[in-house]
């Protein structure tokens, strides 16, 4: 299943609001980006800032897992929404 830019990006936003409820993850995430919690609103509305949300999330099958589960998605879409934001394209080593 491939996902509209729109679409991704609405997912990406409700991970990224389980990501700011969650906290013993979200100050992890915050050293990881260098982004500021007062920053995250005004970034929340650039793709590529989306983007690296599902990045990090994906990072670890656990947090794919919660994430999911309180959004309740299957656990494949959040990869599947990171496919149609910038940067999530797939690379061809070979």
């Amino acid at each position: 299943m491939s996902f509209t830019r729109n679409s991704a990006e609405t997912i990406a936003l409700q991970s990224l609001a389980w990501l700011v409820a969650n906290e013993e993850l979200l100050p992890v995430f915050l050293g990881a980006s260098g982004v500021s919690e007062g920053d995250m609103r005004a970034a929340a509305q650039d793709p590529e800032f989306l983007g690296s949300v599902l990045d990090f999330i994906l990072m670890d099958d656990a947090w794919v897992i919660e994430c999911c589960d309180a959004q309740t998605l299957a656990y494949e879409q959040l990869a599947q929404a990171r496919q149609s934001l910038p940067g999530g394209e797939q690379i061809h080593w070979t």
